[in-house]
């Protein structure tokens, strides 16, 4: 077994890598750009070596600053994670060439299955179902546009080289195709170095399974059973789970055998994933069509930790050390069921956004880390993977996910109810996040009753989107509550309250019934309320249609509120005039009116333009003195490697275009002026 390795990597899974090597003895090596010099992952390691500033580019695809750091260091081998390096064929001979052991499967392996199209062929030649399409190299524009009009839409573009969904296109018409076409190639090339694409038939109610392989150095392989990911936005996963519902057991093993004889096909050493397309025909039957195959570790690994007891990076450490795998095929066995929730930086109401910023707030439910008791099970009840800590900055550099939830329950549906559980008490302020949606998507129907493909979100839109669970009202309430208790508080740190009665806060005055006025914003919709204090110390509170008593006790679960004969408890956070609110019904938040108009002021101001997030310009599609119409696409963005386009606000003539492409702008800054159109 190695003494030392280096993990090239950051995040969640540099921290889960350590995590495992700290457990056998090895000793770490974290690399780290600017943006990270006090990320979590640096903390984790035995040391930490500065590789470059914070793009990528400039350091965590340095991949010859790397191996010199492994070679300085005294390390043995290099742990590529996901992502970055990971499935870089050049990388791997690199390090093999420098001495050094790359945990993962040999260079050869991953340039096979690097691309998509020639993987492909490959597995065609291996007998592997394939979803009809064109794999070939011709790239002329004309030439695709052709096949994908031959095999009838829908069709799906994706990049030869790319994974993530990134360069990925479902094109439902033939007009739309040479524009999609354009855009999947440009952002190819952004993501992967290579705009080739392959066209495929576009499969209706797909689901998306995937199977866990393991191939050792002496030639033996296993399958370590099935993750379903169907639950996806933007052909990126959102939920993934094991074993997947309703797959027979003959299917299980069909699917399991077809992911080890690709992985034979290519000479396959250590962890990798083999991903197929599973169409549902109406009957109940499923056929299931090579995708790819991800030749390295999963983000979505801990569910199939959970349901084997397993510790795949240990797998992945005694395989590169030249060490047979552990168990035979006959000897794994699924236990209970597990769930996985990505949860991410964005907004879900903005088409999915990437945000940014800094974790004010990180709050999470009672979980272990990644552990494996002496019994070798990892069946906890809840796990979280992260890579960040309270107070840390999400930044624009770096994928937009925070941190992996996951969940093992005895039966799914143990699982489920744990899982929402989980996400009610996991409390982040300072930027947007998908909690609450992925709360929905655990309750909609679709999930719940595992009615599952990859249009789960769409088809629950109206579910999904849009949703308020806590109300105005409620909200209104508990930001006065989070008011009067931070004045209490403030009050007992302060002894001179109790001698000094001008200094009380109690709502004592000689004569009448004091009241006092709050003004919110919800939703965009200004709310008042008043609040009055009664002579017997009661406390009184209407908004809008709704009054009643309102009474509070504070502990540690929250504060506990009554008002208007119903109650509930809440955890509240102020970040700066943004209250944060969450219920075991869902999240809220409001904002105090007194601070918002000048908050808002830019923002309320006409004929602009601005950026949604920090990113870099890639496009714009019009120049001044063009006229536009509200929701024409004028702008792309490229921010956390996807690209995001940016529509008119309104009607009118663009005055003046502010940037050109390539320029790097901060949320909010304005992309070009409108006037109005004469």
């Amino acid at each position: 077994m190695f003494k030392k390795i280096l993990i090239a990597n950051r995040g969640e899974i540099a921290c889960r890598v350590a995590a495992t090597c700290a457990r056998l003895g090895i000793k770490t090596v974290a690399v780290y750009s600017d943006a990270d010099a006090h990320a979590k992952h640096v903390a984790s390691c035995d040391e930490a070596v500065y590789i470059g500033a914070s793009s990528p580019k400039e350091s965590y695809l340095r991949w010859e600053k790397i191996i010199e750091t492994a070679l300085a260091t005294g390390a043995q081998a290099i742990h590529p994670g996901y992502g970055f390096l990971s499935e870089n064929d050049a990388f791997a001979t690199a390090c093999q060439a420098a001495g050094l052991v790359f945990i993962g499967p040999p260079a050869s392996a991953i340039q096979a299955m690097g691309l998509k199209a020639e993987s492909k062929q490959l597995m065609e030649k291996a007998g592997v179902p394939l979803v009809p399409g064109y794999h070939g190299a011709n790239q002329e524009p004309a030439f695709l546009q052709g096949q994908a009009d031959s095999m009838g839409y829908p069709v799906l573009i994706k990049a030869s080289a790319g994974g993530g969904g990134k360069g990925m296109r479902i094109v439902d018409k033939s007009e739309d195709f040479a524009a999609a076409l354009v855009s999947c190639k440009r952002e190819a090339i952004n993501s992967f170095g290579d705009d080739a694409v392959l066209i495929e038939k576009y499969v209706q109610r797909p689901r998306h399974i995937e199977i866990q392989v393991f191939g050792d150095t002496q030639g033996n392989y296993v399958y370590l059973f099935e993750r379903d990911c169907s639950v996806q936005r933007r052909h990126q996963k959102v939920l993934e789970e094991a074993p997947a519902p309703g797959l027979s057991e003959a299917m299980r093993q069909q699917m399991g055998a077809t992911a080890v004889a690709a992985a034979r096909a290519v000479d396959y050493v250590g962890a990798g994933t083999v991903e197929f397309i599973v169409e549902q025909q109406p009957n109940g039957d499923m056929n299931f069509f090579f995708m790819e195959m991800n030749t390295r570790l999963q983000v979505e690994h801990p569910v199939t930790e959970a349901i084997t007891g397993l510790d795949l990076v240990e797998w992945q450490l005694l395989v590169a050390s030249g060490e047979p795998l552990p168990l035979k095929q006959e000897q794994l066995c699924i236990t209970g069921h597990a769930i996985e929730a990505r949860i991410c930086a964005e907004n879900p109401d903005n088409q999915f956004l990437p945000a940014t910023g800094q974790l004010k707030v990180y709050g999470l439910p009672e979980h272990v880390t990644f552990e494996r008791t002496a019994g070798g099970s990892t069946a906890v009840n809840v796990r979280i993977d992260s890579g960040v800590r309270e107070g840390d900055t999400i930044s624009p550099y770096y994928d937009s996910m925070i941190a992996k939830l996951i969940v093992h329950g005895a039966t799914r549906e143990q699982a489920l109810a744990r899982m929402d559980e989980a996400l009610s008490k996991t409390h982040i302020v300072g930027l947007n996040t998908n909690v609450q949606f992925l709360r929905y998507v655990v309750r909609s129907d679709s999930f719940a009753q595992a009615n599952l493909d990859t249009g789960l979100i769409p088809r629950e839109e109206a579910a999904l989107f849009d949703q308020e669970p806590v109300g105005a009202a409620w909200a209104v309430a508990a930001a006065v509550v989070h008011t009067l208790h931070a004045e209490r508080a403030q009050a007992d740190s302060n002894q001179s309250v109790w001698t000094d009665p001008w200094a009380k806060r109690d709502g004592w005055q000689s004569h009448g019934i004091r009241a006092r006025v709050f003004e919110f914003e919800f939703h965009g919709e200004k709310v008042a309320a008043q609040l009055r204090y009664l002579h017997d110390g009661a406390l009184q509170l209407s908004v809008d249609d709704t009054s009643g008593a309102l009474s509070y006790s504070y502990g540690d679960a929250g504060l506990d509120i009554s008002f208007a004969q119903h109650r509930i408890i809440a955890k509240t956070y102020k970040n700066s005039d943004v209250v944060s609110i969450f219920t075991a019904k869902g999240a809220a938040q409001i904002i105090a009116i007194d601070l918002l108009e000048h908050a808002r002021e830019t923002h309320e101001e006409g004929g602009r333009l601005t950026a949604p997030m920090p990113g870099k310009v890639v496009s714009f599609s019009v120049k001044a003195g063009d006229k536009v119409v509200k929701g024409q696409a004028l702008a792309v963005m490229d921010a956390m490697k996807m690209e995001h386009t940016i529509a008119s606000p309104t009607d009118g003539v663009v005055q003046e275009v502010l940037y050109q492409p390539g320029d790097q702008v901060v949320e909010g800054a304005e992309l070009l002026k409108l006037g109005v159109a004469v």
